[in-house]
């Protein structure tokens, strides 16, 4: 059920708040352009600008306008237990099909109180959880065994996005987590070097602007066509460069205003790309055929 080019949509705002039927478009836009699945409120969702009623609407629009057609996993992540509690609850009552729970950041818990939190929040719920690993912004890597131990005891922790930037522990991921423990890459760059080791597909972030591209890329794969897997892959890897020019979601969000997709609006303390960033993204949009 998740699996290939799953989107980590972004939160469109106007004049300070959340955009709701723009958001309905690009949901629509997604499906119609060959995604596999959405997730809302993650990193390039906005999620930690988001108020806890905001957050709740996002993940609701997404389901509605989804209407079943593809799966919406929910980020319901929290530096707090008990909030990350109250989102995946309210996303299972919503009718989310799974929650992507990213590992708490700021208070820096052992492995231990990261294996107790993961647990608490999946037995709060019936829903699949897929763990979100990016020890880059939370400061904490979920080590392997403490994935493995989650994947034996909590029978609704069904796999990982993996955001650490290592193909190695990508690797060691499939090796010593059960077999039926999915691995999601969190990194568009890393790809396709993720499926050749097992992986079932990625949450990108290029796919608010190409989905269909990202989407073939993984279909590509899987129909052993490797070459042509990777011709799209190196054609994609210029403009994933320059889309991480600045903090995501900052250069997405500006690209997708470049294109008339949404307004390119942030919230602080997220603020615009300067203007040789933005230069450098329009350069890249230009040369991948997307500006004239």
């Amino acid at each position: 059920m998740f699996h290939g080019s799953i989107v980590a949509i972004v939160t469109p705002f106007k004049k300070g708040k959340v955009d709701n039927e723009k958001l309905q478009e690009l949901v629509q836009f997604q499906i119609d352009n060959g995604t596999n699945g959405i997730v809302p409120c993650g990193t390039t969702g906005e999620s930690p600008t988001l108020s806890m009623a905001e957050h709740e609407k996002v993940v609701e629009i997404c389901i509605e306008a989804a209407q079943g057609r593809i799966p919406v996993i929910a980020g319901t992540g929290s530096n707090s237990t008990a909030e990350a509690i109250n989102l995946t609850k309210h996303a299972a009552k919503a009718g989310a099909d799974a929650a992507l729970v990213v590992t708490p950041y700021y208070n820096k818990p052992t492995q231990e109180g990261l294996y107790r939190h993961f647990k608490a929040v999946a037995h709060a719920v019936d829903i699949p959880i897929i763990l979100y690993n990016i020890p880059g912004r939370s400061a904490r890597n979920i080590e392997i065994p403490t994935m493995a131990r989650l994947a034996h005891d909590c029978p609704n922790i069904i796999g990982v996005k993996e955001a650490a930037g290592s193909v190695a522990q990508m690797q060691l991921i499939k090796q010593l987590c059960p077999k039926d423990f999915i691995l999601i890459s969190g990194d568009d760059g890393l790809t396709l070097p993720l499926l050749a080791i097992g992986g079932v597909g990625v949450i990108s972030v290029a796919a608010n602007i190409v989905p269909q591209d990202v989407a073939d890329l993984v279909t590509t794969f899987n129909d052993a066509d490797v070459f042509g897997a990777q011709k799209i892959y190196f054609k994609l890897l210029p403009l994933i460069k320059a889309l991480f020019l600045e903090t995501n979601p900052i250069p997405v969000k500006t690209a997708m205003g470049l294109l008339g997709m949404c307004q390119d609006e942030l919230r602080l303390p997220l603020c615009p790309m300067s203007a040789e960033n933005q230069a450098a993204l329009k350069q890249a949009l230009i040369d991948y055929g997307l500006l004239k």
